[in-house]
């Protein structure tokens, strides 16, 4: 084992569980103020329930022994002969699994923008936990595991644009069509009640990104390319989709420049270890646009995506997927570069990890939907999930605890 890379590991994974409270941060400010603390719930349990989850089966699965490259066997249930004196690779196994617990836990949390505001708290726990066995493990053994299929057909993909992002943004449509909108949207606005925590979670996922993206690779030259990368493409993805805006509507909104930069770090990971820098610019710059214009296109499409996790991750890890294909240096990948063949094998991936993550979805929700039931009544909408859900208040005196739970 090799301490430089040990300690640039165990740094990445403190890197990358913060970036959960910065989801909750950045999705939070944009919901209305009666429903913070239930958003902030999507991401913060899911650092308890997804980490138990990981530890028991979770790993075994997305790592585990090969079974016909389609999911893991059961080498490492429960942990199961991982201790602090084995290695994967440079690393302890402790390690490398601390990494990865990190990224299945904010994968589930990043779908929770799709249904802020209207789902039972309940029905998230169960989704949560099934959606994270179900569809994250065996996405995740298909392209990052030894004998996974996508990984022996070539497909790559360096820090998750498919395995995290591409396979929660297309959960996430799916789980705001079937849910359904909100109510009253979109005549009734449902405006954000703090921008000011939004662009604070922005800055915190920009900051742990540097580990996300970094963090695989060991203490060395292909960290450094992918830190910078990850830099720039989120720089880009910032400006484009501010410069794209105000040529839109007149004027350059702070919530464009958050929503731009995670744009430009959801399109660069995939790429982050294969490209150059200035292809980051390119790769950051086409997500700023690409996701400005899908996050538009949801009003006249006519479903109710309350926080854009669909538009930014779905598109913008399609996006990465695909330009990674295109632009892959040869040198950073066994000599295989991008080029027609390289794009077809990225599409491929595309095309199975987000069809299994669309119906493995789909049948979820209707049999959560079929037993206890996905939303709350009316009555708990209006009144927010605060109060009649957690019995809580961000701003004030709680109610009691109510029904819809």
């Amino acid at each position: 084992m090799i301490d430089g890379d040990t300690a640039w590991l165990l740094i990445s994974a403190a890197l990358v569980m913060l970036m959960t409270p910065g989801l909750a941060l950045f999705y939070g400010g944009m919901v209305q103020g009666k429903n913070v603390l239930s958003t902030f719930m999507h991401s913060f349990f899911a650092l308890g329930l997804v980490t138990l989850q990981f530890a028991l089966v979770g790993y075994t699965l997305s790592f585990g022994t090969s079974w016909n490259g389609i999911i893991g066997g059961f080498d490492f249930l429960g942990l199961d002969g991982i201790t602090e004196t084995t290695a994967r690779g440079t690393v302890p196994h402790l390690a490398f699994f601390a990494y990865q617990c990190m990224f299945a836990v904010i994968a589930p949390a990043l779908i929770s923008g799709a249904y802020a505001e209207r789902f039972k708290f309940s029905a998230y726990c169960i989704f949560t936990l099934a959606w994270t066995t179900l569809v994250y493990d065996p996405i995740a053994h298909w392209s990052w595991a030894s004998g996974g299929w996508l990984m022996k057909l070539g497909a790559i993909d360096y820090a998750g644009g498919t395995v995290v992002h591409l396979s929660t943004g297309v959960s996430a449509l799916v789980v705001a069509i079937v849910l359904g909108k909100r109510k009253g949207y979109p005549s009734v606005r449902h405006p954000p009640h703090n921008l000011t925590m939004t662009v604070l979670g922005a800055g915190i996922l920009w900051f742990g990104w540097f580990g996300f993206n970094a963090g695989g690779a060991g203490a060395n030259g292909t960290a450094a390319l992918a830190m910078v990368n990850t830099h720039i493409a989120a720089a880009a993805g910032a400006v484009v989709w501010a410069i794209v805006e105000g040529s839109r509507i007149k004027k350059f909104t702070m919530l464009g420049v958050a929503s731009g930069l995670v744009a430009g770090l959801v399109a660069i990971t995939p790429a982050a270890g294969y490209v150059s820098p200035m292809v980051a610019i390119l790769i950051g710059g086409a997500a700023g646009a690409i996701c400005y214009g899908a996050v538009l296109a949801k009003a006249r499409l006519g479903y109710d995506d309350a926080l854009d996790a669909f538009g930014v991750h779905g598109v913008g890890g399609a996006t990465g997927a695909l330009l990674t294909g295109v632009f892959a240096r040869g040198v950073l990948n066994n000599g295989n570069g991008g080029g027609l063949s390289l794009l077809g094998k990225q599409a491929v991936g595309i095309a199975a990890a987000g069809a299994w993550a669309a119906v493995v979805t789909f049948v979820l929700l209707k049999v959560i939907d079929l037993t206890i039931g996905l939303r709350v009544d009316a009555e708990t909408e209006h009144d927010g999930l605060d109060s009649a859900l957690h019995g809580e208040s961000a701003y004030g005196s709680p109610g009691g605890v109510a029904h819809g739970s």
